[in-house]
């Protein structure tokens, strides 16, 4: 029984770890960005085992978010799960991290109308290229500066 016990417990600290581990891999979207040449933002901050992110415009001194993000681990996997207040019925649409490739994280959903695929590129620690893709890779691109305070 106290082997049995033993197992448990390292097989379950082992999963734990690797669930955080697997997560540490995309904090480098924690912070403030803001997209060059324009005032919209994505503001990224970890709570308990879950990245949670905004994204928001600034227009006449006025915040008005867009876009509520959360990356957390389900099943093994990272699930992107970004929640458009004015699309999808307000529902979260997930996208799993399907490819990481040259600092390239590639979170997919071949199921979803566009996007299929939202790509985060680590340019620098301050800059990050953001690709928006759908059918034939076809959409639009950006990139982010991290803002500091």
């Amino acid at each position: 029984m106290i082997k049995l016990s033993i197992v448990l417990l390292m097989l379950t600290s082992h999963s734990v770890y690797s669930q955080h581990k697997d997560l540490q891999q995309v904090e480098f979207l924690l912070g403030t960005w803001k997209m060059e040449g324009k005032e919209s933002y994505e503001s990224w901050e970890k709570k308990n085992d879950i990245l949670t992110g905004v994204s928001y415009k600034i227009e006449n001194r006025q915040k008005t978010v867009s876009e509520k993000i959360e990356v957390k681990m389900v099943g093994g996997q990272i699930i992107y799960a970004p929640t458009v207040f004015d699309q999808n019925d307000g529902k979260a649409i997930p996208f799993k991290l399907e490819s990481l490739e040259q600092n390239l994280f590639s979170f997919e959903n071949p199921e979803h109308d566009f996007p299929k695929k939202i790509q985060y590129q680590i340019l620098s620690d301050n800059e990050l290229y953001v690709s928006v893709l759908g059918e034939k890779d076809e959409g639009f691109s950006y990139k982010l500066i991290r803002q500091v305070n």
